[in-house]
């Protein structure tokens, strides 16, 4: 099918499968590996897209489902797409509604057609077809769309697994035949199949014969054990066309995303940074810091040293604090902005260590740093996941 991108592989890691890659998009260049901040409703919680764009964010995401709901697919149309509706310059990826399947699925009925939803807003039906997703993603005017497929939870098991997975194949040949705008959007298929190396191997044949400009590897961070997690991951990589780019869907923390990058994944997405950040958590190289706490009421430092974003520069951890612990908004803006300029800086981090070649030395700084120094606090599965690209955590 057509393709409105192009990928181009810079830097490559002698030791992992850790690329550094240029991906063009209609809305201008994104440097992979990269962290997409999620702006569920056309917005990231507690921010203006401006504040975004001044993160240096060239890629986020929206949310079809929620946007087909509000402001719906009419004012859409009227406004021209998310970009302008939101006042983004930036690229955009939206989710097909699919993974709303699993986490409304008390509202949700899956018959071959589509899925039924029912609104969490006024109860009323709203029948998500392959045909309707396209639609709406078509009228928000995403850069990335992706296929509508029958997602499950990870940890369902039996025919459910093999019967979504075939289903969420027929649903892509149904998304290409209703893709519209294929000169200046792109459409990802999804990779399903479980935990069943079998079907993910069936899923990656079929899929890759329907030739989309990039590929997702879904189904997956929905509480399944983390050792089968990664050799999922890696499966799906060491198999997927080397030329475009490869997206784990729903992977955020921080140990996730520098394992992955090392698996061969270029793509994320999650909205951890932001959700962590309404109870008060920031994220740091030295690991999560709760400024709830009541020992950071007399401290005058920032968040963390040597942190260039806006919260660090200009705020301490007292103010912090307070704003936190009385549960003013400014407190949520001020760690959400911390938290989400931490995931750039983190994926920045591991791109120019990928292009000095030195990703396996920093991948154990990164370890040494976050568990504070303590080799026994390394999880078994991040240990056993980087062995198998050649990075021995533990010597």
């Amino acid at each position: 099918m057509k393709s409105a991108l192009t990928f181009k592989t810079i830097a490559t890691c002698s030791t992992t499968k850790a690329r550094v890659s240029i991906l063009t998009l209609p809305h201008g260049p994104v440097d992979t590996p990269v962290f997409m901040p999620v702006g569920t409703q056309g917005t990231l919680k507690g921010f203006t897209p401006k504040q975004i764009q001044n993160m240096n964010c060239q890629i986020m995401l929206n949310n079809t489902y929620h946007l087909g709901l509000k402001p719906g697919q009419e004012i859409l149309d009227q406004v021209g797409g998310s970009h302008n509706f939101q006042n983004w310059q930036g690229n955009l990826l939206t989710d097909s509604g699919g993974f709303q399947m699993v986490s409304l699925l008390k509202l949700a009925k899956i018959t071959e057609e589509g899925v039924q939803f029912q609104s969490p807003h006024d109860g009323s039906l709203m029948m998500l077809t392959p045909e309707h997703s396209m639609a709406l993603q078509n009228s928000i005017g995403a850069d990335i769309m992706m296929q509508l497929d029958d997602v499950i939870s990870s940890l369902t098991t039996g025919p459910r697994v093999e019967e979504a997975m075939w289903r969420s194949i027929r649903w892509l040949d149904r998304c290409i035949k209703a893709h519209k705008k294929q000169d200046t959007q792109n459409l990802f298929a999804i990779i399903q199949g479980g935990l069943n190396v079998d079907l993910r191997k069936k899923c990656v044949e079929e899929m890759v014969k329907r030739d989309t400009p990039g590929y997702a590897v879904g189904g997956l961070s929905g509480g399944e054990e983390k050792d089968v997690f990664w050799k999922i991951v890696t499966l799906c990589t060491d198999l997927l066309p080397k030329i475009k780019p490869i997206y784990c869907m729903g992977v955020g923390y921080a140990e996730d995303l520098v394992v992955c990058v090392a698996l061969g994944v270029d793509m994320f997405d999650c909205v951890f940074p932001t959700r962590t950040a309404r109870f008060g958590n920031a994220l740091t190289m030295s690991g999560t810091v709760s400024l709830k706490s009541g020992k950071y009421a007399t401290d005058f430092g920032p968040i963390e040293e040597g942190c260039d974003c806006s919260t660090c520069r200009d705020y301490t951890r007292s103010y912090v604090h307070l704003n936190v612990s009385t549960k003013d908004t400014v407190g949520c803006h001020l760690v959400s902005n911390h938290n989400v300029a931490f995931q750039l800086r983190l994926m920045r981090g591991m791109r120019e260590a990928i292009k000095k070649d030195e990703f396996p030395a920093w991948i154990k700084k990164f370890f040494n740093s976050y568990f504070g120094g303590d080799k026994t606090k390394y999880p078994q599965w991040a240990v056993n996941a980087l062995k198998s690209v050649n990075v021995d955590l533990l010597q």
